[in-house]
């Protein structure tokens, strides 16, 4: 009987002491969420990056039973907003929308980024890649590829190209062409995409990468030539437009989005997030909007966000390097 008592008084004194520390238990330990998200997205409202985190966050607010507050925090080319979650709690209740530029080619362009792409985040999921498109005025006699690179060779530096700005996406997916394809273009950046596309289609300058919902109007209207798309597969948005890559080997660019977390998130809670969001990028209605966006829906593992960007960062620091890019 004294030994029933002992045992019933050592369990509830467990219990206790269990219940005592409950609030200090990790996230992992505990049903995720039990509280509002915050999903900081560095950069300013309406642009794909803001669609494409608010329709993540809509969709994780529905699948997880809380609400996932978005914050739109621009600035600095994604730096300001990226720095917030790397010095966020590790609890899983802040979270950032990252990107090629945020965590790809920032590193690069920048000497003193206040936050390490690797060593300060945990990559929870890739969300969608965005390719870019090249596109030609007209008037610019090639209409393969191979025709485009057999003209700049013919006429060294002859061939002027536009981006949205130095250290852009559009800018580096040139950068790497030129590389790969041992050419020389001059280049022209300008202050917005649509400045850009503007004075192709008018021939001030005769070609430009560019996102594809900027421009595919323009190519179905014949006012732009568009001779490749910079991913390794065809788009669902513009079927008929080969990847370069069938054309010129080893060449691949995606400007992507991707939900990360600062470094030491628990692993239940990265585990639970990439689970909904690889279930959200199979939904038709997420399929449908993405694809609207020019984008191609992904959601994989933690394990291979963190591979793929690992392995961007080189790529792009040697082409950031060998042509002296700086940004604007």
């Amino acid at each position: 009987m004294e030994a029933t008592q002992q045992g019933t008084s050592k369990a509830w004194i467990s219990a206790v002491w269990l219940l005592t520390l409950a609030p200090w238990l990790p996230a992992n330990a505990q049903t995720y969420p039990t509280r509002p998200v915050r999903l900081v997205i560095p950069f300013g409202t309406g642009g794909s990056a803001d669609i494409s985190g608010r329709l993540t966050a809509q969709k994780l607010s529905e699948a997880l039973g809380q609400t996932f507050v978005v914050d739109n925090r621009g600035g600095a080319g994604g730096i300001l907003g990226t720095e917030v979650v790397a010095r966020a709690a590790p609890d899983g209740y802040t979270l950032l929308l990252g990107s090629f530029g945020t965590h790809t080619a920032n590193p690069s362009l920048y000497k003193k980024l206040p936050y390490d792409p690797i060593a300060d985040f945990a990559p929870v999921s890739l969300i969608a890649t965005v390719p870019n498109v090249l596109v030609l005025n007209p008037s610019v006699p090639a209409r393969s590829v191979p025709e485009l690179v057999a003209l700049a060779k013919a006429t060294p530096k002859g061939l002027i190209y536009a981006s949205s700005g130095g250290g852009t996406g559009t800018h580096l997916a040139a950068e790497l062409f030129k590389s790969i394809a041992g050419i020389e273009m001059v280049h022209v950046p300008y202050k917005a995409a649509a400045n850009a596309i503007s004075d192709v289609i008018s021939g001030q300058v005769q070609l430009m990468f560019s996102t594809l919902p900027s421009v595919l109007p323009q190519v179905k209207a014949g006012k732009l030539r568009a001779l490749g798309i910079t991913t390794s597969q065809r788009s669902e948005a513009a079927p008929d437009i080969p990847p370069i890559a069938e054309l010129l080997k080893g060449y691949e660019v995606g400007t992507w989005f991707g939900i990360l977390a600062p470094r030491k998130t628990p692993r239940a809670v990265v585990n639970t997030l990439a689970r909904e969001i690889r279930r959200m990028t199979e939904m038709p209605d997420v399929r449908a909007r993405l694809h609207g966006l020019g984008a191609e829906p992904v959601g994989n593992t933690p394990e291979v966000f963190e591979a793929y960007i690992r392995a961007e960062l080189p790529k792009w620091a040697k082409v950031i390097a060998a042509a002296g890019i700086t940004p604007d």
